[in-house]
């Protein structure tokens, strides 16, 4: 046995020589097809990049999250508090923008003005129509032709909410296949937000390398189970960064109290993971562990913040 951590085997297996830890984007709010409410995107997320450490990392998303509870309870009442499978809250609203101004409420209200941003999992495959068109309203009965929007006018929709919000993260804004609209998305807004793949890219290396030829999005969400082995992730990884894309990796909805990933994100150091809300034992399970690893390095553990897009060199 090596006797080395399970980060440090990772990095190790990888060729990566910076250990680091990733910046937690906790899903606080959910919608699409994780919950009952009327919210077409499935995913609002916050990532509290201006904290000092993982721990104030922590720290500050748990603080968000409650005080975003007690805003849901004044205004939607006592059951909008019960958690998905996630952790997240799921009230009962009606528009996108509503779910994005109840956590800007959050944020404010629990000081973190311009130290926690918004991430959003659009899961846009979820609301594709047979005729290349997006339906926002596709959880509503009666339906309306004013909630399906083409590829071009959700992107205009997406320009509208990246001037109005803090965002700097956004997954699966398209249908898995729709190549053409991701990448217009990443031309139009690449600089300011990272564009994320997951049902475009399956955590599949050929999908990746497809992706950066067809500049569709610059940014991989890292699921090993989706891809199936150890080797085929880190392969996707190393060709994501060494085209300048962020890796964010990720949980699976349905989860167990394996911390793995926690592991993995600093073994590979990927700048980012988003594993649920704080809360939830089986999602908690890896946030602990992260912080059981910045104690482990001690002196030498470096929180990447403001970096999370470009934590390091590509190896």
């Amino acid at each position: 046995a090596k006797k080395v951590p399970l980060y440090q085997h990772i990095a190790d297996l990888a060729g990566n020589t910076e250990l680091k830890l990733p910046v937690p984007a906790f899903n606080i709010i959910n919608g699409g097809s994780h919950a009952g409410n009327k919210l077409a995107m499935q995913e609002f997320m916050i990532l509290p990049i201006g904290a000092d450490n993982f721990r104030h990392a922590m720290k500050m998303g748990s603080e968000v999250y409650h005080n975003l509870k007690k805003i849901i309870n004044e205004k939607y009442g006592q059951d909008a508090t019960n958690v998905g499978d996630e952790g997240g809250f799921a009230p009962d609203i009606l528009s996108n923008k509503e779910g994005l101004d109840l956590v800007v409420m959050a944020i404010k209200k629990a000081g973190y003005e311009g130290k926690v941003k918004i991430g959003m999992d659009v899961a846009a495959t979820e609301f594709f129509t047979k005729e290349g068109n997006y339906d926002l309203g596709f959880k509503n009965e009666p339906k309306s032709a004013d909630d399906v929007l083409t590829p071009g006018a959700l992107q205009a929709l997406y320009e509208s909410f990246v001037a109005e919000y803090p965002i700097v993260s956004i997954e699966d804004p398209f249908a898995e296949d729709d190549f053409d609209a991701f990448a217009s998305i990443t031309t139009s807004m690449g600089d300011k937000v990272q564009i994320v793949g997951d049902d475009l890219l399956v955590t599949n290396p050929v999908r990746v390398k497809s992706a950066i030829e067809k500049k569709a999005c610059n940014s991989l969400l890292l699921k090993v189970n989706q891809i199936g082995s150890i080797t085929e992730s880190i392969e996707a990884v190393r060709t994501a960064k060494r085209a300048g894309w962020s890796v964010m990796t990720s949980h699976r909805s349905g989860e167990t109290e394996d911390s793995f990933i926690a592991d993995l994100a600093v073994g590979l150091n990927t700048g980012q993971i988003k594993t649920g809300a704080p809360c939830r034992s089986e999602r908690l399970a890896k946030y602990n562990q992260l912080l059981r690893i910045e104690e482990e390095l001690g002196e030498k553990s470096v929180y990447v913040g403001a970096d999370f897009r470009n934590p390091g060199k590509s190896y």
